[in-house]
């Protein structure tokens, strides 16, 4: 299973605020105005700042 569509349409990147979407391996979360990538693990968004990778 895969994080839900509804989830995916409310969430934001905790830094900007601004909209994110999945990443083509659907592992991660992808904000392109910081560069950021927030990872997927266990179906569940890891949304923390410090845990984010650069894209």
């Amino acid at each position: 299973m895969t994080v839900s569509q509804d989830l995916l349409e409310i969430l934001v990147c905790p830094k900007c605020k601004g909209e994110i979407h999945l990443n083509e391996k659907k592992d991660g979360l992808v904000c392109e105005a910081c560069r950021l990538v927030y990872e997927i693990k266990d179906d569940i968004p890891i949304m923390l700042i410090d845990e984010a990778k650069p894209l």
